[in-house]
């Protein structure tokens, strides 16, 4: 029983991890990308179904291992492959369908439970926060940094200074040449107009 129930425990984890990943991008969408405002209620919404979401999962897992675990009852031959089951498959697939359910029947708990939800979306919110905090502080780091507090100031000027001469310069030269070709097409048409006038 220990082996399931910690495997089950295990399952849970792992997805209710992937649930806060989602609602961690949810509310980085939601609240920088669209500018919107945090609300507690909208990403309770998103915890639930994210939770409703791997609870199918684990469903289809246990119905997936349930129907392999019945077609290898009764084979006795040497397998063909790795999910080519047998009769000696029978017990351990049993009980990988067992944690898949038991993994499914925690998280349709959890989408019920109101304080379990908050959790997940203030853990998420968090971890959404240290995103940002995190990037805006490299940010600041990498843009405000001075030559002489950047240890690998030498050792990368000659790669800066070649992007400067292949893409920099090159793509100021063609802007400079389709300017002039835009204003010489101006002068033409005008040029054309007075004549025609």
């Amino acid at each position: 029983m220990g082996r399931t129930a910690d495997a089950i425990a295990e399952g849970v984890a792992i997805a209710t991890a992937a649930a806060r990943l989602a609602i961690k991008n949810h509310i980085l969408v939601g609240t920088i990308a669209e500018d919107g405002i945090f609300d507690t209620e909208k990403y309770i919404a998103d915890a639930r179904e994210a939770l409703r979401a791997m609870a199918e999962e684990s469903e289809a897992a246990a119905a997936n291992v349930t129907a392999l675990r019945k077609r290898a009852r009764g084979r006795h031959s040497d397998p063909r492959g790795t999910h080519d089951y047998r009769d000696r498959d029978v017990r351990n697939l049993r009980r990988r369908a067992k944690q898949s359910s038991g993994v499914a029947a925690k998280l349709r708990e959890m989408m019920d439970d109101p304080e379990q939800l908050g959790a997940m979306v203030e853990e998420a919110r968090e971890g959404a926060w240290s995103d940002v905090r995190h990037n805006l502080d490299r940010r600041l780091r990498v843009e405000g940094m001075r030559p002489d507090q950047d240890p690998d100031y030498s050792r990368m000027r000659e790669a800066r200074m070649q992007a400067l001469r292949l893409v920099d310069l090159q793509a100021l030269s063609s802007l400079q040449r389709a300017k002039a070709k835009r204003k010489k097409k101006e002068k033409d048409a005008e040029k054309e107009s007075a004549e025609t006038a």
